[in-house]
């Protein structure tokens, strides 16, 4: 069993990282075998619309073509359980670099059909995890609900299942007072106190819970081929 997390966070110590290893742990204490891939260690770019995943008996039809340093990462996610996407919003999004990551990722296994709308092979749960500075009641204001629930029913068409966890008013600075920002320093910290830890275990049982379901529908193949 094998779990990849993709970090679409420019930082590897920080909250979206965070919160990706304890997802790995959980997916780990279930006996998973599990791997981290920093986005913003590669060099790579969006889908260039080559449409070379499309091509009828094209050699690269239902894969991506374009080839450099995210290529090897798509091959791994070709083969893993389970997937967990992290990344901080920016602008109401994700980072730019998740957004490239999910054209390449995403797009080859899409067709333009409502008879055949997914050419991935098995089904395979796509977590999403999401660190924000704002608070909860801000979502609509910033469309973010709408990126969350859109991000899911590309993942559920395409892979079959997809759930999310938002980390919502994170403590962003080691030190607020070198920032120019209007937030409540004493308010973040006591939330990254009290509240940051509940959303670790959240992460934590989302790892673990995802390969219990992979455990479940390989017994129920096994089963099923007695």
């Amino acid at each position: 069993m094998k779990v990849i997390a993709i970090n679409g966070s420019p930082r590897k110590k920080w909250n979206t990282a965070t919160l990706l290893e304890k997802a790995l742990e959980g997916a780990a204490s279930e006996g998973a075998e599990t791997e981290m891939v920093h986005l913003y260690d590669l060099d790579f770019k969006g889908c260039i619309s080559c449409f070379a995943c499309k091509l009828k008996g094209g050699k690269s039809y239902g894969k991506c073509a374009v080839e450099d340093d995210l290529t090897p990462v798509l091959e791994k996610l070709e083969n893993a359980d389970t997937v967990i996407l992290g990344s901080p919003i920016y602008l109401g999004n994700s980072t730019g670099e998740m957004r490239s990551f999910m054209e390449r990722y995403v797009f080859p296994y899409l067709v333009y059909s409502n008879n055949i709308p997914s050419l991935y092979p098995k089904n395979t749960p796509v977590g999403f995890i999401y660190t924000m500075g704002i608070k909860e009641e801000y979502f609509d204001m910033f469309g973010l609900r709408k990126t969350i629930e859109l991000n899911e029913y590309l993942a559920k068409r395409i892979f079959g299942y997809s759930e999310s966890l938002c980390s919502t008013d994170t403590y962003q600075f080691d030190d607020y007072s070198k920032y120019v920002v209007e937030f409540d320093p004493e308010e973040k910290a006591k939330r990254r106190k009290e509240v940051f830890p509940k959303d670790c275990e959240k992460a934590f049982e989302m790892g673990a819970r995802f390969v219990k379901r992979q455990k479940d529908l390989e017994a129920e193949k096994s089963g099923s081929r007695e």
